[in-house]
This record gives structure tokens, sequence and C-alpha cells, in this order.
């Protein structure tokens, strides 16, 4: 069974969730039509025009990329443009594309995940870690009879979900006592008597910003008139969502052979691969970003690594990281070198997804280098 475009983009939204994005990034779909059938993705770092070319030539559906097509705010899409040519092909071939940018950096697996296994990178974390979102958690007392629809009631407003699991409860049974007194009007029991009724605890998490729409699903669906609950704020945990990623080797290298492992792990471009620091420091710890990196300096330096590997070192920053003594090894890789890996990632995963809902779909990793430097004397 094939899929459409939209079954397609909703299996890519579950791996990288377009609310991961940076703020000023522009992630999703560019072409395409939610409706078409998909019979063929093709992955790529890069939506530029040979790329473009192999996804229509090769009869393509949907071209996935990294990078997005158009990052800025445009007002015309003119095939008398470079960027509005590809628009026009694009549409007029029947060929979406998709952006996976920042979404694909912050998810977990994502680009710097890719990028750490191609380097032989153990026990990761990330880098620059997203916050989560504050969690609460709801007790609530129900009759025994009413326990499954008042947890219905609560599922609907977003608790219970965990992971890829939503619905969950933990339920333990018990017995709640009252007396309502002058002016109630008891679902159960009558005004002034004491009333032992058989009860469900029911305990389910959510979201923090839920927690009025919880109140009042409780209020809604429960047969009392005065339910009884409790909610706690959680504590909040160590997200595993975020830039970059920390890791350690398996055995230590020294940075020149580390640097080795890296030019030989990743694919080879005119940009190469460039080391700052003492060949012979022992590398252990490591950390890397996907893509430009500069900014991360004062978190790699933090975080206290001895090697930290990105692309797009600039000469200044660089010079300055450098000049703390106890500061990581720098290497400098290509954009294009460092991000590639994940296309790998992305196909398997989007591959298995799909499979496990019953369609059939055909993959490809675009193997075009679409890095900037093109020569080298």
């Amino acid at each position: 069974m094939e899929p459409t475009l939209g079954d397609v983009l909703a299996v890519l939204d579950a791996l990288y969730d377009p609310a991961w994005a940076e703020s000023w990034d522009a992630v999703g779909l560019v072409t395409g039509d939610l409706d078409q059938p998909v019979r063929k993705i093709l992955f790529a770092v890069d939506p530029m025009r040979v790329v473009v070319d192999e996804a229509i030539s090769g009869n393509f559906d949907l071209l996935v990329t990294h990078h997005p097509l158009l990052l800025r705010g445009v007002n015309s899409v003119a095939a008398t443009t470079p960027k509005g040519k590809v628009i026009h092909d694009l549409i007029k071939s029947g060929t979406a594309l998709h952006v996976c940018h920042t979404n694909a950096d912050n998810a977990n697996p994502g680009v710097s995940d890719a990028l750490a296994r191609k380097l032989n990178l153990q026990d990761t974390r990330p880098l620059k870690a997203l916050p989560q979102d504050p969690m609460d958690k709801l007790v609530v007392y129900v009759p025994v009879d009413d326990t499954q629809k008042v947890i219905d009631a609560l599922a609907a407003i977003g608790a219970g979900q965990i992971g890829d699991y939503d619905r969950a409860a933990w339920m333990s049974a018990g017995e709640g006592t009252f007396r309502p007194r002058e002016g109630a009007n008891p679902a159960i029991g009558k005004v002034g008597e004491i009333e032992v009724v058989p009860e469900s605890r029911v305990e389910m998490v959510l979201p923090r910003h839920r927690r009025r729409a919880a109140v009042e699903a409780i209020r809604s669906a429960h047969p009392y008139e005065e339910p009884a609950f409790d909610i706690f704020e959680l504590a909040a945990l160590p997200s595993d969502l975020g830039g970059g990623r920390i890791g350690v080797l398996a055995e230590p290298l020294t940075l020149e052979g580390f640097a080795a492992t890296v030019a030989a792990n990743l694919p080879p471009t005119q940009h190469g691969v460039r080391v700052s620091g003492d060949l012979q420091r022992r590398v252990e710890s490591v950390a890397v970003v996907g893509g430009a990196g500069d900014s991360e300096f004062d978190r790699v330096r933090a975080a206290g690594v001895d090697a930290y590997v990105t692309a797009d070192l600039r000469h200044h920053p660089a010079t300055e990281a450098r000049a703390y003594d106890e500061g990581p090894a720098l290497i400098d890789v290509a954009h294009w070198a460092s991000e590639w890996p994940w296309l790998e990632d992305a196909e398997r995963l989007v591959a298995d997804r799909l499979a496990s809902r019953g369609f059939t779909i055909s993959t490809t990793v675009s193997t075009i280098c679409t890095d900037a430097w093109t020569a080298r004397y």
C-alpha cells in the first residue's frame, strides 16, 4: 500500500517535530499536495538545483532536505530567479519538497546523534538541551464504575501522554468516605449520613499548561458534586532533546588519531578536516555540533571536553577559543559533511515507521556533494 504525502509527513513530524525548530527557522512542507501518492523519497542536505534535478529526473515524489529553500521571507517566486525556477519545476513535476532543519538538529536521534555515531562516540547527551515543558501529576479519586469515563476525559485534554503512548494511568483500589451536609446534592448517599464508596485512585501526568483544562475535565466527567483531586508539580528531568552532543570514545586516541578517524568516517570534501591543537594530545571526551558551531564555544568549554568537532569555524572565535589552555582541541569539517550522516538515519527511521504502518516505499540518500567549496589549491 502506497502512503500519501500526508501519511509521510505525519511520520516526519513525529520524528522531527516542527515545535522543536528555532524561532527563526523555516521548516515543513514547501511544495506538494497532502493527497498525492508517495512511492519514492530522496533525502539530501541542500535543495540545490543539482539535487532538485536528481529528484525530478529520478521520478521521486518527495524530496526531504535538511536546509530550507526559502529561509527568509520572499515576495516573489518568479521563474526568473534560481529559487523561483526551482519552485516552478518542483510543482510542474509534482515533486514535493519538505524541510527538516533545526527541528532535526534538536531531535533525538537527530543530526548531531548521527555525527556522533560516525565518530564512534558513546554515552551521548545533548550539549544544548531544550527546556522541557513543566509537568504535573494529577491524582483523582473516582467511584470504580466511573473510572474509565474520567480517564477518557483526561486523556482527551492531553493527560497520560508518555512517549509514544497515550491514556497512560495508574489505578489502585480503595474506599472513600464522606458525609453530605445540608445543601449538598450528592450523587451517592444521603444528606447527613456517612457514606463509604469503593473508589479508584487514578494518577496521570500532564503538561502544566493543561492544568486548568484537566480540572474542567474532572468536573465534567466525575459523578461527584465535589470531586477530590490533587495536583503535584513534578521535578524537571534532563531533556534528551537539543542541539549538539557530548560523548566519549571507547578507547582514548591522540588528537592526530582522532582527526584521522573523523576524516575516514565523514564523506570527503575539498574543505577537508582542519585541526587546531597539539596532535599528541589525549582525546577521550568529545563535543560535536552538526553544521555551524562556533556559537557554542562557551558551552563546549564549560563541558570540559578534550575535542570539539563542528563546521564553519571562523578565525576570531577559533583563536579566542584556543587561547584557553584548558580548552578543547578543535576539528573543523565541511558543513555539508557534518550533516550528511543524518540523511542515512532519517531514511532508515522514516522507512521503518512507514513499514510498521503497512506502507511500501522506496528511499534513497543523495550522494551529490553540495558543499560550497569545489576546489582547493
